[in-house]
């Protein structure tokens, strides 16, 4: 009588494909979350160029607006330069034109407007309000930016940059006023620059 094994496999053959097998999972999971990360890095860059080319672009058409008039109080333009966690944080506060609200409650074209940072929990953020010049409305104000590592207004004095306006002592509107926005991007910190000139100029 002839006895034959049972085809099957060892428990050497068995040891050496889990460990094959562990190594292949170990690869691929890492490699999806490694893309995960990616795809998140990257989306968070959009995000945060989104918003700042989102900021810039209705500072260009605010301050393109601005309105000053000799001799009127209620008309000013005014940056003060400021510093946060050694940060430049200027203060901007100006009169400019600007659409007229629907809806039951006054409203006027004339309004001012204020670009202040704020810290919150060890950041950076941009505070945007507006109130009604005209009318006793409470301020509106909102987060314009959630993240920030500078903000920067420097106006142009007949050729000069400078960080510190006021038209009480100025007399007058800025001839440009230059604005720079530094962020975080990943590792990366940024800058982004604009450069407007005032049309309302009196």
């Amino acid at each position: 009588m002839i006895i034959t094994s049972k085809p099957g496999f060892t428990l050497l053959e068995l040891l050496v494909a889990l460990s094959l097998l562990v190594i292949i999972a170990a690869a691929v999971y890492g490699s999806y979350f490694t893309v995960i990360r990616g795809r998140d890095s990257a989306t968070a860059g959009m995000e945060s160029l989104r918003e700042t080319a989102a900021t810039l672009a209705q500072l260009r058409r605010e301050i393109s607006s601005a309105l000053y008039r000799s001799g009127d109080k209620r008309l000013s333009f005014v940056v003060e330069d400021r510093d946060q966690f050694g940060k430049p944080a200027s203060n901007l506060t100006f009169t400019t034109l600007g659409m007229t609200r629907s809806g039951d409650s006054p409203s006027s074209d004339l309004r001012e407007v204020s670009y202040r940072p704020r810290e919150k929990e060890g950041r950076l953020l941009l505070a945007r309000s507006e109130k009604e010049l005209f009318f006793k409305i409470e301020p509106q104000q909102y987060p314009q930016m959630e993240e920030l590592e500078g903000f920067l207004v420097e106006c142009d004095d007949n050729g000069k940059w400078v960080r510190s306006w006021d038209t009480t002592l100025n007399g007058k509107l800025p001839d440009g006023v230059r604005i720079t926005l530094t962020v975080k991007e990943g590792e990366k910190t940024l800058s982004y620059r604009a450069f407007i000139r005032p049309r309302l100029r009196q």
